[in-house]
């Protein structure tokens, strides 16, 4: 619970991640608020990154040494937030350089998460069905319908996640999820670590980081009271303007 504390202090503090926020729509008239940054740092939000029972598990789930590839929040406000689409992380990162799906996300709630207030929806073992056909919707990149239905239809188990603050979930960059828009009275925010395998190191400079060694930090690093709440240097703040994801997708496509 401390942790958590520390962590909510961070995001809303003088200076914090979500003074780095910024809109996103989601082309049904709602929008996610979301800040994301390229590098750990030396706060709160950078051990969260770096301590063993986050990166260690991923280096762990993934097989080997992974790197830091980004972190973002992402704010579904009560009655505003936006939908995200049923889409394949790594249908983004392919078109970064990323030859090989051994990327994986640790998403940590920071509210109860449930149907209600529009919590992560999986397909529990689509990240067998390979990388699907993606293509442009709005301001996303969505799974291709048809594939969806048919994973679905097969048997595949979907998913509604419930979660309490300060749970995590480890999921790999193939896993389709996706979840609804949030018409309750109650905001549903997360925090959310990418991780990259080392040697799966980006083909082309892009808008995340080619490999960087992650220097671990010690268990207790995040409720160390001499780890600061916020620093904001070195961490590289996406600038929405820079925000190529979708840009990127549009230039290249994949089939």
């Amino acid at each position: 619970r401390d942790e958590l504390q520390r962590l909510e202090a961070a995001i809303a503090g003088d200076g914090g991640v979500e003074a780095h926020a910024y809109g996103r729509d989601d082309g049904m008239g709602r929008r996610t608020r979301m800040a994301l940054w390229n590098h750990p740092g030396e706060d709160v939000t950078g051990m969260i990154a770096r301590v063993p029972k986050v990166a260690g598990t991923m280096d762990a789930l993934l097989g080997g040494e992974v790197y830091h590839y980004h972190s973002k929040l992402m704010m579904k406000d009560a009655r505003t937030g936006g939908a995200h689409l049923w889409h394949q992380d790594f249908g983004y990162w392919a078109n970064n350089g990323c030859l090989y799906p051994d990327m994986g996300t640790c998403f940590i709630t920071l509210d109860r998460m449930d149907k209600e207030n529009a919590g992560l929806q999986v397909i529990r073992g689509s990240h067998k069905l390979g990388l699907l056909p993606h293509s442009p919707a709005g301001a996303q990149s969505q799974a291709d319908p048809r594939r969806v239905a048919w994973a679905l239809e097969a048997g595949l188990e979907h998913v509604h996640l419930d979660m309490a603050p300060g749970d995590g979930l480890f999921f790999h960059s193939l896993v389709l999820h996706t979840s609804g828009q949030n018409h309750s009275d109650r905001r549903r925010w997360c925090f959310l670590v990418a991780f990259n395998r080392a040697d799966n190191d980006p083909m082309v400079e892009h808008h995340h980081p080619r490999y960087e060694p992650l220097r671990l930090a010690g268990d207790d690093a995040i409720r160390d009271p001499a780890t600061p709440l916020v620093d904001a240097a070195g961490k590289d703040f996406m600038d929405p303007k820079d925000d190529k994801s979708v840009k990127r997708f549009e230039k290249h496509g994949f089939h």
